[in-house]
């Protein structure tokens, strides 16, 4: 079976869009797009600089539309991918992504909403001076333990020994100089505020007021969510949840063991893939891993894409004569 994931911000680094604009129709979609944000997505993706880019109401927007037009490259647009695709799910501000892969909402209703997501979160970031680290190992209890005791936030257990903590400045400083036990690396993150905590609050209500607008459908793929790695059928519990995770911590650890449970083969991470394929190399033992950087990864991911292919339907030929 083949997964498709999306990733969460801190993915993007400057001019990560560039080689994208060379297959045909991007530049047309990310303009058209960029009308319904309200930002050059095009620009952005080209010229800005790290520090233009890592602001919130820039980089979400960013990344659903690098997300999307790389997804849709791979499969020639969206019903092929529907078609070909087990299971969607995406890291954080990804899973707004993995929403209009599925189905659920429309690209242009994505791009809107998680423009208003982006700003909604940077006007949150404000209020307080907060970020995010990751910690690279360490045993789970221990690192959760040590956490508390600072009184931060888990806000991405990413599994495969990676558990983002977020808060304050002064609390992540503190983590800088204390770090849990096994824990080999503390990690500042490319991330304006401290995001999936009670910080992000007043975002909740500005982007449940935005959500509330539409009308979603059903998932036409598989979708895995952050809040606890269950597949959710329904439209309106998925826009449900992607209001609520703005707040709350990203369960990653649990969306891999969902594909490893429904026999994932292979993981492809949309553009600008390599966040969530590290994670799967370390987590996921026999899912191939493929991440989407630049379209010259098009062809590997073609490859995957053929063998999960292949393999299902002799999956279905054997279940038949059996």
């Amino acid at each position: 079976m083949l997964v498709l994931v999306a990733p969460g911000q801190g993915a993007q680094t400057p001019g990560f869009l560039t080689p994208w604009l060379g297959l045909p129709g991007v530049a047309e979609r990310l303009s058209a797009w960029s009308d319904v944000a309200g930002l050059d997505l095009v620009r952005a993706g080209t010229e800005a600089d790290e520090d233009e880019i890592r602001d919130t109401a820039v980089a979400q927007p960013l990344l659903v539309a690098a997300g999307l037009v790389s997804a849709y490259a791979l499969f020639d647009g969206p019903e092929p991918l529907r078609r070909q695709v087990g299971m969607v799910a995406g890291h954080s501000v990804g899973e707004l992504t993995a929403a209009a892969l599925a189905g659920v909402i429309t690209d242009e209703e994505a791009i809107a909403l998680v423009r208003a997501r982006g700003l909604a979160m940077a006007e949150a970031s404000a209020a307080v001076e907060t970020g995010m680290a990751a910690l690279l190992g360490g045993e789970q209890d221990t690192v959760l333990g040590h956490l508390a005791q600072l009184g931060l936030t888990p806000a991405n257990v990413n599994g495969a020994g990676q558990i983002v903590a977020a808060g304050t400045a002064a609390q992540l400083a503190e983590l800088a100089a204390d770090k849990p036990e096994g824990v080999r690396r503390v990690v500042p993150l490319k991330v304006a505020g401290a995001f999936h905590t009670e910080h992000m609050a007043p975002a909740v209500a500005a982007l449940a007021e935005r959500a509330g607008r539409l009308a979603p459908a059903d998932p036409r793929i598989p979708y895995v969510s952050n809040a606890d790695g269950r597949v959710v059928d329904g439209g309106a519990e998925v826009m449900r949840r992607l209001v609520a995770q703005v707040a709350s911590p990203v369960r990653w650890d649990a969306c891999m063991e969902t594909f490893a449970a429904h026999g994932a083969t292979a993981l492809v991470e949309a553009a600008p893939g390599g966040t969530l394929t590290g994670l799967a190399k370390r987590a996921l033992k026999g899912v191939l891993p493929v991440p989407l950087k630049t379209p010259e990864d098009l062809e590997k991911a073609r490859a995957a894409v053929a063998g999960t292919a292949t393999e299902t339907a002799a999956s279905a030929a054997a279940e038949e004569s059996a």
